[in-house]
């Protein structure tokens, strides 16, 4: 049995498979530029992030119908479970579907068929977080905001992600100032690529609760420290710095440090069909690749639950946390 966790950086297009892909390619009539799912394995062995986001954006052509979007959050909930996740909370990029003509209905819905069954299914407790896309217009934003509306009681929270450098944080400040006023939890990636003056914009413009990467924090030993002092969480995804050269190796990786620095680090999967794995690998890559003992380990499955957003269900936070404290390691 896994190390039970919480997942708080997923983005649920990221998750797409090839097979899935070609299965529901073919279910809607698409055809993509791949003979088979082995040739679009390869294709994902791209070089940056903005060759990866290509990628990305090219493949979401075949989520067409609420059953697509079922289908795919099924199949990264059955995933997650295997590998201990307990608690998933999960972004979507409704602009990039609204832009191809699908309508925010259509995702909120096809998702939520999933997420809302995912405790009976799955045994995974779910929330759902609607991100913008940085290299998107602020106003564009504000409509899709507003598009969310009618869903509102199924989305927890807004978050920013996308091409990150020339995208500032303060970009969005209407956007986050809105969703605030509407009870909305608020998250944004800053970090990765962009300086460490971006997560700085981040707490102070968007005001948000927790930071998506924030690895370039460690460039800054007053940033460092404010984190430490304000407990604010980062979603780290170790896989996913690799594969987009943020870091060359795992070897390399600055987890130890931050975690020595007092920094609440959780680790997650990001995109884990483009990146090569799910939570639970990122778990193992880490554990191996920069010696974790297992007080560490605990620590990062701690922080995935001290970090998520279930202030409305104290009760499961705290028997989520006694799963962890009881887990015995193999």
């Amino acid at each position: 049995m896994p190390l039970p966790k919480a997942e708080l950086h997923l983005h649920i297009e990221g998750t797409l498979e090839p097979e899935l892909a070609f299965e529901l390619a073919a279910r809607n009539g698409v055809e993509l530029p791949y003979a088979d799912s082995d040739e679009l394995g390869k294709a994902y062995d791209f070089q940056d992030l903005q060759s990866f986001l290509n990628l990305y954006y090219e493949l979401m052509a075949v989520l067409r119908t609420e059953r697509d979007f079922e289908d795919l959050a099924n199949a990264y909930l059955a995933r997650a479970a295997a590998q201990g996740v307990r608690h998933a909370e999960i972004f979507f990029d409704p602009q990039a579907h609204i832009a191809r003509g699908i309508p925010m209905g259509t995702v909120v819905e096809g998702l939520w068929r999933a997420l809302g069954s995912s405790e009976q299914n799955h045994g995974v407790s779910t929330r759902l977080i609607l991100c913008f896309l940085r290299d998107e217009s602020a106003e564009s934003a504000l409509e899709t905001l507003e598009a969310a509306k009618p869903y509102l009681d199924r989305i927890t929270g807004v978050g920013l992600d996308s091409a990150e450098v020339g995208h500032p944080p303060v970009k969005f400040r209407e956007v986050y100032e809105a969703a605030a006023s509407l009870g909305l939890r608020r998250v944004a990636h800053a970090g990765e690529e962009g300086p460490p003056e971006y997560i700085t914009e981040a707490l102070d413009v968007l005001g948000v609760e927790r930071v998506d990467h924030g690895l370039r924090c460690m460039e800054s030993p007053e940033l460092v420290e404010r984190l430490v002092r304000e407990r604010i969480p980062l979603t780290l995804c170790p896989l996913s710095n690799v594969r987009l050269r943020t870091v060359d190796t795992l070897a390399d990786h600055p987890l130890p440090a931050m975690l020595d620095a007092g920094l609440v680090c959780t680790v997650n999967s990001d995109d884990p069909a483009y990146f090569g794995g799910y939570a639970g690998d990122n778990f193992d890559a880490v554990r191996s690749a920069l010696g974790l003992n297992e007080d560490r380990l605990r620590e990062l499955a701690r922080n995935s639950f001290l970090a998520s957003f279930l202030e409305d269900d104290e009760e499961r936070r705290a028997r989520y946390l006694a799963e962890v404290e009881a887990y015995e390691f193999s």
